[in-house]
């Protein structure tokens, strides 16, 4: 008998609507906030909620490739923040040593002499070591003055820690919970080294000032916030299709079958380690570009951010939206950054009960912690999978 099963549209878009649905609404979204902006004389959006939404879509991505690792490989990784932070610092990197270097100079032009490049390396490191007793610029900052060098560190640099991480733990065979512990000591042991005073990389003060892009003095930050907002959704956008072009082949069924029953696929003759390191790296590198793009727009970046709850938050954001779902990792992310924003951020009145009065700013973790156990108990399949059921209610 002659089968007649119609053959799936080559073309990803057509294939998954899911993904044309998102992309079109990522762009309208990022249209509307450009002319709603203070850069475009509008004045309805604010330059600061620019800068959270653009920060917002840099937690959707790194929230895409937890998923991706988490969600459809089954690698519950609680170190993946450590390498949205090592992103962030590679780029900073260049944002402070670049900014210190632009006001030493305007600051030497006064002198009678010219200054000499170790006169101008001296003061550099005099401006942003002096804050931990050192004036010395570290090894680590060999490449700083070089913005190519950095950015290519800013994937080098994860990457590498990924996978070797990677591959000493997957040619083990560590699973389950032993591997999240096993990343989030990772995480530990990063942060406690980037909060010592000689890590290089300021200690416990972190990297500041990285709003101020080195040459754009006169241009507002109005107008550079919303160039960041762009490459955040740019970012987004091909994140998106990346990771959805990876899990709706192939490629996607063994990763799944992996999560679903490692050791017969195994037994199948899969290499499945190979399979994880690869998961793990890319979604390290996922998570670099994130972060290289989330920190100009905070400002600062220091160890704290690299701590291992932090980790923990964001497997509760995709767990929230629905793993397994990749627009559930992103309404997860954005549900909770935005809420988070608006309830620490002294926006949300204050409830006066008489005997007590509750404040958002102390109770927001208990409310975020709350709604996980309810999402948990109610909708296992997290926000994502109510999308799920509207569109089978919708579909005839």
């Amino acid at each position: 008998m002659t089968d007649v099963t119609p053959a799936k549209p080559r073309f990803l878009l057509i294939r998954e609507p899911s993904v044309m649905i998102f992309i079109l609404a990522l762009a309208l979204f990022t249209i509307v906030v450009t002319v709603m902006s203070d850069a475009a004389g509008a004045g309805l959006i604010s330059t600061s909620f620019v800068k959270t939404l653009g920060k917002t879509l840099c937690l959707c991505l790194i929230a895409v490739a937890m998923d991706l690792v988490w969600g459809y490989c089954g690698i519950l990784s609680l170190g993946h923040f450590a390498f949205f932070g090592l992103g962030g610092y590679m780029i900073g990197m260049w944002l402070m040593y670049a900014r210190t270097e632009d006001i030493v100079l305007a600051s030497m032009a006064q002198q009678a002499l010219p200054p000499t490049a170790q006169e101008v390396r001296d003061a550099i490191g005099t401006q942003i070591f002096g804050v931990v007793g050192g004036a010395e610029i570290p090894f680590v900052w060999h490449f700083a003055g070089s913005l190519t060098m950095q950015l290519i560190l800013v994937l080098l640099v994860p990457g590498l820690l990924a996978l070797v991480f990677g591959w000493l733990a997957f040619r083990s065979r560590v699973t389950g919970v032993y591997l999240s512990i096993l990343t989030q000591a990772m995480t530990l042991a990063l942060s406690l080294y980037l909060f010592q005073n000689d890590s290089g990389l300021r200690g416990n003060n972190g990297l500041s000032g990285l709003q101020n892009i080195p040459g754009l003095d006169d241009v507002p930050q109005s107008i550079v916030s919303l160039w960041f907002l762009w490459a955040s959704a740019l970012a987004l956008g091909l994140g998106y299709l990346f990771a959805a072009w990876m899990v709706s082949g192939k490629f996607g069924n063994i990763i799944r079958a992996i999560r679903d029953d490692e050791p017969r696929v195994r037994f199948l003759g899969y290499a499945v380690e190979t399979y994880k390191l690869f998961v793990f790296t890319v979604t390290a590198l996922i998570a670099a570009i994130a972060g290289a793009l989330y920190y100009p727009q905070a400002g600062i970046i220091n160890p704290a951010e690299i701590a291992p709850i932090a980790s923990i938050y964001l497997a509760v954001w995709v767990a929230i939206g629905g793993r397994g779902r990749l627009y559930g990792a992103v309404i997860g992310a954005a549900a909770v950054s935005l809420l988070s924003s608006w309830f620490t951020g002294g926006q949300a009145p204050d409830i006066p009960l008489g005997f007590y009065t509750i404040q958002w700013v102390d109770w927001w973790q208990v409310l975020l912690g709350l709604g996980f156990v309810l999402v948990t108990l109610f909708a296992p399949n997290g926000l994502g999978g109510l999308v799920d059921l509207f569109v089978r209610r919708v579909k005839p």
